[in-house]
């Protein structure tokens, strides 16, 4: 019995001294790298512009708002004025009317600041004219002088002759001003007939406005011609060779006054082509307003109240300072409803807004 207890110590005790053992695997683990999407959610700052309307306040009381607005022209600085003039035997009847009618722009004009030259409406007499224009001060002597003197060309091509007269006579440089607005007036009882300069086609009436539109800063254009027989005071029919529509479709493109030939006095037709060129001293509003609500910006800045009054008579904004040339002048105010609408162009005088 000790012999075998020995034998199993010794055994035991041999299998301490041998020490721990490792299992190695003949096949070594292989690595896999596995992509997996994960969804992370992440703040991004975004801009967002929103639109708020925000409330005006507009003093007195509420209503619907009315916005008057024109621009100031370039013409404080003075005006030059052209008139081309039919010199065909046909107008020989219409001499004296034309003289009244440069006579009466004379006299509606300011006392000071324009020139005013005449020609024929043939490109020969107008690019050649050496006659110093018109000024304040001078008579209808004057006007009848520079009439005579205008050349014997009878050709009826007005746009053809302004451009001659504005940019191939050397002499008319001494005197126009490119800072000046510029007025042109058509005087003819015929169509316009241009070939040289300007087609006489719709292309070449759309070549004529834009060119003319870039003579000066301000350009107006008037025209005194043959209407269609429906708007003619001739009376009669009137032949489509003598209505002066390319002449009216200037001037419209313009927002210009058109007079007819046939008419007996040119003097308000002359008087309203005069006007459009004169700065705005005062402006008369579309509707009666309610004179609390009044407000005035210019080029969106607000006008002092200081520098502007309302007058009720007129219905009209005087500005006790002059808007600059070139400015855009907004009036805004409530109209007054209850004052009722004072246009009686209708031919009634009932103000009321029933018929």
């Amino acid at each position: 019995m000790r012999r075998t207890f020995l034998l199993l110590a010794l055994m035991v005790i041999g299998g301490c001294i041998e020490g721990d053992y490792t299992i190695y695997d003949l096949h070594p683990p292989e690595i896999i790298e596995i992509e997996v999407p994960v969804e992370v959610p992440v703040e991004v700052p975004v801009e967002v512009i929103v639109e708020v309307e925000v409330p005006v306040e507009v003093p007195g009381e509420g209503g619907d708002v009315w916005v008057d607005s024109f621009d100031q022209p370039y013409t404080i600085d003075g005006i030059d004025i052209v008139w081309l003039i039919d010199h065909s035997c046909s107008m020989n009847s219409h001499a004296q009317s034309v003289v009244d009618g440069i006579e009466e722009m004379m006299l509606a004009l300011p006392p000071s600041g324009w020139r005013l030259g005449i020609t024929t409406t043939a490109w020969q007499n107008a690019g050649q004219t050496a006659e110093f224009p018109l000024v304040p001060g001078d008579t209808v002597q004057d006007a009848w002088d520079a009439y005579n003197n205008t050349g014997n060309y009878g050709l009826e091509a007005g746009f053809d002759a302004l451009y001659a007269y504005l940019v191939e006579n050397s002499y008319n440089q001494s005197w126009l001003r490119p800072d000046a607005g510029l007025l042109v007036v058509f005087v003819s009882d015929e169509e316009e007939q241009s070939s040289r300069d300007f087609t006489n086609t719709s292309g070449g009436l759309l070549d004529f406005i834009n060119w003319y539109g870039n003579q000066r800063p301000s350009v107006f254009l008037a025209s005194i011609v043959n209407l269609p027989t429906a708007q003619s005071e001739c009376g009669g029919n009137i032949h489509a060779n003598y209505v002066g529509q390319r002449y009216i479709d200037a001037t419209n493109a313009f927002g210009g006054v058109v007079v007819d030939i046939c008419s007996e006095d040119w003097a308000p037709g002359v008087q309203a082509a005069t006007t459009q060129v004169e700065p705005y001293e005062e402006w008369e509003l579309t509707f009666v307003p309610i004179e609390d609500t009044l407000i005035v910006f210019i080029d969106s800045v607000e006008m002092s109240d200081l520098d502007w009054a309302y007058n009720s008579l007129t219905t009209a904004v005087e500005f006790l300072v002059i808007p600059p040339e070139g400015s855009h002048v907004e009036i805004g105010y409530v109209i007054d409803h209850e004052a009722g609408d004072d246009d009686d162009s209708a031919g009634d005088d009932d103000d009321s807004a029933g018929s």
